[in-house]
């Protein structure tokens, strides 16, 4: 039988798994790769002006992935022989549908327009950060 969804800890453990991906998107872009995004909005003749909306948008949307991110992992934890397997799955699964889909289509699709440090750097760096954030979401939400 299939325990029931705990939506107060699907919440609590998709925020702490939120909070892992949100302060690496911040440690990546804010520090990293802040000289390169400088210099790419440069070399476009463009200049960085912070827009908070555009910040709180970003923040809301990562913890909303984070969230469905571990309801996946409650619904198919089942299905796997330890917790460990699912959610490594999971944060992978996660990672490819929404990091390499987006570097894959600024790549191909916009070409030339942003220097590949820019496009696939951060797929590198949610390649761990996306598992870390299930494991740490998965823990939350126990068993």
């Amino acid at each position: 039988m299939i325990a029931p969804l705990r939506i107060g800890r699907l919440l609590l453990a998709g925020f702490a798994a939120g909070l892992i991906m949100n302060v690496g998107e911040a440690a990546l872009h804010g520090r990293i790769l802040a000289a390169s995004t400088t210099a790419a909005y440069a070399a476009l003749n463009r200049t960085v002006s912070p827009n908070p909306t555009n910040l709180v948008v970003l923040i809301v949307l990562t913890f909303a992935q984070a969230i469905l991110m571990l309801w996946v992992y409650a619904f198919v934890r089942p299905r796997f022989r330890t917790r460990y397997t699912a959610v490594v799955w999971v944060g992978l699964a996660a990672w490819f549908l929404s990091s390499t889909y987006a570097a894959v289509y600024l790549n191909s699709g916009l070409p030339g327009i942003l220097p590949s440090e820019l496009i696939w750097v951060p797929v590198a760096w949610q390649l761990f950060e996306y598992p870390l954030a299930a494991l740490v979401g998965a823990a939350t939400y126990g068993e």
